[in-house]
């Protein structure tokens, strides 16, 4: 989804070249040129970010910060200045401005700039979804874990983050390592540093090591500008490696060094930097069969693995699945301004016995899509595209081959399901299931299930 941008700015070209800007950082953006039209947009729908001119003619951008934070708690707002000055910028940051601009903004810092200001309003978000998990261990809350085994992993995340130990994090696709990848970082010391997250599989193998230790200009073919890679990126915060051990095995080699060492090279330099960020890995794959296939080092896995948090599948921890389920609906039905408050008894009890292979993403998805196509109070079990009457009858006609174990025909017979609801689109199979396409692909080839 577009994040939605408003821009408050009294000069027309200045709006006009801001506006074509934050379109191609692929956002929507809403135009105000001054307090009076800021006011009657107050009522609508808050933005995600609201660029701000500190001088308006009919008002100071300073004093419009706190109104827009009280009526628009979760936007962001940064503020452009072509007078900055310290005095400015503390006391703008002090009103609860993210940051400012100096004027005339170019493209990169505006990208920067706008990323880790909509980073920052998703931490937040999630981080009071988490805060509500922490208080739910003292009974403070209703929790969104009621399972022993998560508020277990949530009590030993607790108890690390504030070292800087590496973190690695192992679990299912869909389990919440990501969700957890953010608590250690908003629990950390590092919390108001960015927190910088990459998949490894998605990085092309040629521009890996560009990508994640920087390059200077020159380097290889195609290197025009100095490259500035994610370890800088991730200064003083955070670097969060998602499925580590599709890395390919020489970068795993540099990326041990730099774990020894403390420091990095940009491609192409004569001298390398300190690297000053927390590392938290994660993967979907069984550690030790990632090391017997050769897919992960053995050495870096010793040294990444100091502190290892495994997460449950959902399926394991049944009691988190209506909670969570209940937690979504609320969230989607306000964002879609749905009337939907609450499951039926029938699709409680789909939703509660249904094995859901693709954990907590697949639930989220579901439960999303459910609300979009309910227009009632109540879900009802014909809304959600999920069914136990017929994967149980499937696993009934799979029962008998003897070479799988129960939860593996449970898995396949939800995939091949999925598969023919999707016509065997496996791009819309892969995001209905709340699992990654690739993973998908693997799950096909390994569960030897027929595609439509």
């Amino acid at each position: 989804m577009k994040p939605n941008v408003l821009l408050v700015d009294d000069d027309a070209a200045v709006r006009e070249m801001l506006k074509e800007l934050l379109g191609e950082c692929g956002c929507y953006v809403h135009e105000a040129e001054d307090k009076s039209e800021l006011d009657g947009m107050m009522a609508s729908k808050a933005p995600d970010l609201v660029l701000l001119d500190l001088v308006l003619p009919d008002a100071n951008g300073v004093d419009l910060i706190p109104r827009i934070k009280r009526q628009w708690s979760d936007s962001e707002v940064v503020v452009l200045t072509g007078h900055a000055t310290f005095e400015s910028a503390v006391e703008t940051t002090k009103r609860g401005a993210y940051t400012f601009l100096n004027k005339p903004v170019d493209f990169e810092t505006l990208r920067v700039t706008v990323d880790r200001a909509l980073e920052h309003r998703r931490l937040n978000e999630t981080s009071h979804l988490l805060r509500q998990a922490l208080a739910s261990l003292n009974g403070e809350t209703a929790p969104i874990f009621k399972s022993a085994a998560m508020k277990g992993v949530v009590k030993t995340i607790q108890r690390v983050a504030s070292s800087d130990i590496p973190v690695l994090l192992v679990g299912e696709s869909g389990t919440g390592k990501e969700v957890m990848a953010d608590l250690v970082h908003q629990l950390s010391a590092r919390y108001q540093g960015p927190c910088i997250k990459v998949n490894c599989a998605a990085l092309p193998r040629e521009l890996i090591e560009s990508e994640l230790f920087g390059a200077i200009k020159g380097a290889y073919t195609g290197a025009l500008t100095n490259r500035e890679g994610l370890f800088s990126q991730a200064h003083q915060g955070t670097l969060v490696l998602d499925e580590l051990p599709e890395m390919p095995i020489e970068t795993q080699s540099k990326l041990l060094r730099v774990l020894q060492d403390k420091e990095y090279r940009p491609v192409g330099a004569r001298r390398s930097y300190r690297s000053d960020c927390r590392i938290i890995a994660a993967t979907n794959r069984k550690v030790e069969d990632a090391i017997s296939e050769g897919a992960l080092r053995e050495d870096l896995y010793y040294r990444i693995s100091t502190m290892t948090v495994e997460l449950p599948a959902l399926r394991d921890r049944r009691e988190d699945i209506m909670p969570l389920a209940k937690t979504f609906l609320k969230r989607f039905a306000a964002q879609a301004g749905r009337p939907t408050q609450q499951f039926s008894p029938e699709a409680a009890r789909v939703i509660q016995e249904f094995d859901w292979p693709g954990n907590v993403r697949q639930l989220q998805n579901e439960i999303h899509r459910a609300v979009l196509l309910c227009d009632h109070q109540e879900v009802q079990a014909e809304d959600l595209s999920i069914s136990a009457k017929q994967s149980n009858a499937e696993l009934e006609s799979d029962q008998g081959d003897p070479s799988r174990t129960l939860m593996e025909k449970i898995e396949r017979n939800t995939i091949a399901q999925m598969l023919k609801e999707t016509n065997g689109n496996k791009v819309e199979a892969a995001k209905r299931l709340g699992i990654g396409r690739q993973t998908l692909y693997n799950k096909i080839k390994s569960l030897e299930i027929k595609a439509p």
